[in-house]
């Protein structure tokens, strides 16, 4: 699995770290992580495809402004994301471009988890290692 969450690092909060041998790896198993916080994965059908692009000054803040997307899209179209297809490169500012497949909440059938309010700063890293990008993200729930 490319992330695993965090018991012991935010008490109110919920903390993970995810990895991936490049960027776009990192920025997916970070949208996984997310996702994972509010509904079992199996739950969600990729039946419905968005198109998203961003743009940072820095990596740090692309990779926050993606999965605040994502929470943005949970909250105003009740979209939640299982995969994903992304790019991520460096013009004038950091470019992301996705396409996101999932579905409407369906609370019917879903397995719900945690609300996510928002992505935190609090311990929030993205670095690049030895094997590839290693993140570690806390979530306001």
């Amino acid at each position: 699995m490319p992330y695993r969450f965090l018991e012991d690092v935010a008490i109110a909060d919920v903390a993970f770290e995810a990895e991936g041998r490049t960027l776009p790896e990192v920025f997916e198993a970070s949208a996984l992580a997310l996702t994972e916080v509010m509904v079992d994965l199996d739950g969600v059908s990729p039946t419905s495809a968005r198109q998203i692009r961003l743009t940072a000054e820095d990596l740090d803040t692309l990779l926050f402004r993606w999965l605040a997307e994502l929470i943005f899209l949970k909250d105003s179209e009740c979209l939640l994301f299982r995969r994903f297809a992304i790019s991520i490169r460096q013009a004038t500012e950091w470019e992301l471009e996705a396409t996101a497949w999932g579905q409407e909440i369906d609370y019917a059938t879903m397995s719900l988890g945690a609300d996510v309010k928002a992505v935190t700063y609090h311990l929030f890293v993205l670095e690049q290692t030895p094997d590839g990008w290693k993140s570690r993200i806390v979530l306001d729930i």
